[in-house]
């Protein structure tokens, strides 16, 4: 399995280069992420079947000639890939460390004799906006709906409670707004889904 992997990774790299493709340009054509074609590329994992016979057609190539060896593998200098441990650790300082500068202000605030409490309601959509931009990048925007989520309910929380502390109105009629809210990322959910589906289908056609 390794040998192949080599095998493939080769190929894949000569292909992509007497295309003239970038590693971000062969992921578009695929409808998958540059890092997927750098794990090729390096050996660490295999395409399935019908991303092959897209490769294939896009090089204008067959899929034995991609898994089948035409010279020895020349291995791409491995990049430095955060481990999941440290990715999750990276997260939790930052998320931390975002609620530590909450918790300054609040103690300023609170000794300065003002409103101190809604600090903590503005550090919810700071640090969930964090934990989104960070989720994205070390863990491939799996579950990123369940946090875009929590990102509009903390949005529409900091605007109520601003109302209700500087304005004194009660428009609990903006938590209304996360029904709608929830529908499009369902909806966006769904559709991302039919789209993988349908270029899964047209690949293997």
């Amino acid at each position: 399995m390794d040998d192949l992997k080599f095998v493939v990774a080769s190929n894949i790299i000569n292909l992509r280069k007497e295309a003239k493709l970038t590693q971000a340009e062969l992921a578009e054509k695929l409808n998958y992420s540059d890092k997927s074609v750098s794990k090729w590329e390096r050996a660490e994992s295999l395409p399935d079947v019908y991303v092959l016979k897209m490769m294939a057609d896009i090089f204008g190539v067959s899929v034995d000639y991609i898994i089948s060896s035409h010279d020895d593998w020349v291995p791409v200098p491995k990049k430095r890939i955060l481990t999941p441990e440290i990715a999750k650790t990276i997260t939790g300082i930052t998320l931390v460390g975002i609620f530590l500068l909450a918790m300054i202000v609040f103690v300023v605030l609170w000794i300065l004799g003002k409103e101190a409490w809604i600090t903590f309601i503005y550090a919810m959509p700071v640090s969930i906006i964090t934990l989104l931009v960070l989720h994205s990048i070390w863990g491939e925007g799996r579950f990123n709906y369940v946090i875009i989520v929590a990102l509009i309910f903390s949005i529409l929380a900091s605007l109520y409670y601003t109302f209700f502390l500087f304005g004194g109105k009660n428009y609990w009629q903006l938590y209304l707004l996360l029904i709608p809210g929830i529908i499009l990322v369902y909806l966006s959910k769904l559709l991302k889904r039919r789209g993988n589906k349908l270029a899964k289908d047209a690949a293997e056609a």
